[in-house]
């Protein structure tokens, strides 16, 4: 069996395709996992599903076949052609999908790069198909093994200093309309990792007046704490917007949160507002960059710069964690694809010296008990010195690349059944 990656994020997709596809509903993502898991080819799957990546994990025993099925399945959810959907799809297939997950787990494929959500994120695909009862083994260890490489990646480098390059483009964009932040008055729809990075970088650059919106006011309260800003409740958003000069909303919520007709009612004294959107699916009616005064920065402005601001020390400090952690995880799987090889024949190797000394026993009946012992050690230490070149070589030769099966090379030389190699199940301890 092997890992499959079949996805679509804001590196291939358009925000868009990613609006209609990528959305956080968890009846859709609950039935996406179900149909995934279901599908001919599949023996585990779960999900990653986050405002701007969609990506169906599975364990395969046929590549294109389930490629297939799979690509199938978000060609419907997205509701366009096959052709039309393909070019934006992409997909990872064994060792390419643990690095994949690797890179994702420790921020280097997200939009901010660094961010910390998505280690939460991946953390939710493991825990959702643990309880659908759709992670199995495989699934499991590999995302047990991408967790810890994303907490290593965010204890061991400063990549959280990354993240703020998105909210630094943007500011960019609104210097053009807007000039200095310094003095003005900021208002934050949401209070997530992105809100938290915008009311961070807003204060830092002197914002004079901040307050902080939010569904769950705990939340905004926390935030607005952290930064010595403001809060108020989500029906004041029409106040806060006619007095505010900048808005950043990412509420990372289903649906337009700032319409066009909620902006011309805020502002019809004419003066002017940036709005700053970081949300995906969008939260402010792309109808706005129509009204007079109002300058609408989106993602969709932004996401040609992202790549261009996030490269640094710390990227490739990430990139080195994830290429070591890729390479030891690989090599312990490999080493773990021989166990059941192994185990196998030593048992063979094991009944083997059962029956010649039940054959020994009856040609000779008299046989001294110590001298059965003695017969019984010499036998069993013979099998092992046989055995233990064979078997110390065959798990270092796993190791290394190439089509070779040293396992399935060893089982054939020693007539090993394949029933009795499959039921081997792995040893406590055996750590992938």
């Amino acid at each position: 069996m092997s890992v499959l990656v079949v996805g679509l994020s804001h590196n291939s997709a358009p925000v868009s395709l990613l609006e209609r596809v990528a959305s956080t509903d968890d009846d859709g993502v609950h039935k996406l996992v179900t149909d995934a898991a279901a599908a001919s080819h599949v023996s585990e799957a779960t999900v990653i599903s986050t405002c701007n990546r969609l990506e169906v994990y599975a364990d395969v025993d046929r590549f294109h076949g389930s490629v297939e099925e799979l690509s199938t399945l978000l060609v419907e959810r997205a509701g366009e052609t096959t052709e039309a959907m393909l070019p934006h799809l992409y997909v990872h297939y064994d060792d390419g999908a643990v690095s994949h997950l690797f890179q994702v787990a420790a921020g280097l494929d997200s939009m901010a790069v660094g961010e910390g959500q998505i280690l939460g994120q991946t953390r939710e695909a493991l825990r959702l198909g643990q309880e659908m009862g759709t992670v199995g083994p495989a699934l499991n260890s590999l995302f047990q093994q991408a967790l810890r490489v994303g907490k290593r990646s965010r204890a061991e480098t400063d990549i959280d200093r990354a993240a703020p390059s998105l909210i630094a483009s943007a500011l960019r964009h609104a210097s053009v309309s807007l000039g200095d932040v310094a003095g003005r008055r900021v208002a934050v729809l949401g209070a997530g990792s992105m809100a938290g990075l915008a009311t961070a970088t807003m204060a830092r650059h002197g914002a004079g007046d901040i307050v902080v919106l939010n569904r769950t006011a705990a939340r905004a309260e926390r935030l607005a704490g952290e930064y010595g800003a403001r809060t108020a409740p989500l029906h004041q958003l029409p106040a806060e917007l006619a007095a505010a000069d900048l808005l950043v909303t990412c509420t990372g919520a289903t649906g337009v949160q700032v319409s066009a007709a909620l902006l011309a009612e805020a502002r019809r004294d004419g003066r002017p507002l940036t709005v700053i959107d970081l949300a995906l699916p969008h939260d402010v009616d792309p109808e706005a960059a129509t009204l007079d005064g109002i300058t609408l920065i989106n993602l969709a402005s932004l996401a040609s710069e992202v790549d261009d601001t996030v490269a640094g020390t710390e990227v490739r400090a990430v990139r080195d964690i994830v290429t070591e952690e890729v390479a030891a995880f690989l090599a312990a799987r490999r080493q773990a694809s021989v166990t059941p090889t192994v185990v196998a024949l030593r048992t063979m190797a094991t009944g083997v010296v059962d029956a010649e000394m039940s054959r020994l026993e009856s040609r000779l009946p008299d046989l001294d008990p110590a001298a059965r012992a003695e017969v019984l050690h010499a036998v069993r230490r013979v099998a092992d010195k046989l055995l233990h070149e064979p078997t110390v070589r065959v798990r270092e030769l796993a190791n290394e690349t190439g089509a070779v099966s040293y396992a399935a090379a060893l089982a054939e030389l020693f007539a090993l059944d394949p029933e009795a190699v499959s039921a081997v199940t792995r040893p406590e301890g055996l750590s992938t």
